[in-house]
């Protein structure tokens, strides 16, 4: 038996070709550039995310697009979501008082299962991308009624 046919041998030339691409992947000196733009336990708050919910995974990205000058309705998200601002200014706030600033190219782990909204005071659009790690068949967003929450700013 040729020794290039035994089952050991194929299994190691595929973990070898495997490893061998994973460095090139990630080779400072290699064409890829990777940058971490987010990573955390915790929200943007500083207090730990909830565990991922049970059911069949299902991701959504959306892109939104927050007009200058307005603000989102009060929501809160019931999974965990992060995002990446790629134009415009943006003020997150919380009912506590709590206020995140961002910038285009800035990042946010957001809050899950906080009311909160965001503001764009900025002359221009605001656009950001936004990734949900839902469950599928369940919203990932919840609309608040303006009445149904106390906040600062009169939203």
């Amino acid at each position: 038996m040729n020794w290039f046919t035994r089952p050991w041998m194929i299994s190691l030339g595929l973990v070898v070709i495997g490893g061998l691409s994973m460095v090139w992947a990630h080779d400072p000196g290699g064409p890829l550039k990777v940058t971490v733009l987010a990573k955390s336990v915790d929200a943007w708050d500083g207090k730990p995310l909830p565990a991922y919910p049970k059911g069949q995974p299902e991701i959504t990205i959306l892109r939104i697009v927050i007009p200058a000058g307005s603000k989102t309705p009060l929501h809160l998200h019931t999974v965990i979501n992060a995002g990446v601002l790629l134009k415009g200014e943006l003020d997150v706030h919380m009912e506590n008082g709590k206020t995140l600033k961002l910038k285009a190219g800035d990042s946010l782990i957001e809050v899950v299962e906080k009311p909160h909204w965001g503001q764009n005071n900025g002359k221009t659009d605001a656009e950001i991308i936004v990734f949900y790690a839902g469950v599928q068949g369940e919203k990932v967003t919840k609309e608040l009624d303006d009445h149904d929450h106390d906040h600062p700013s009169g939203l």
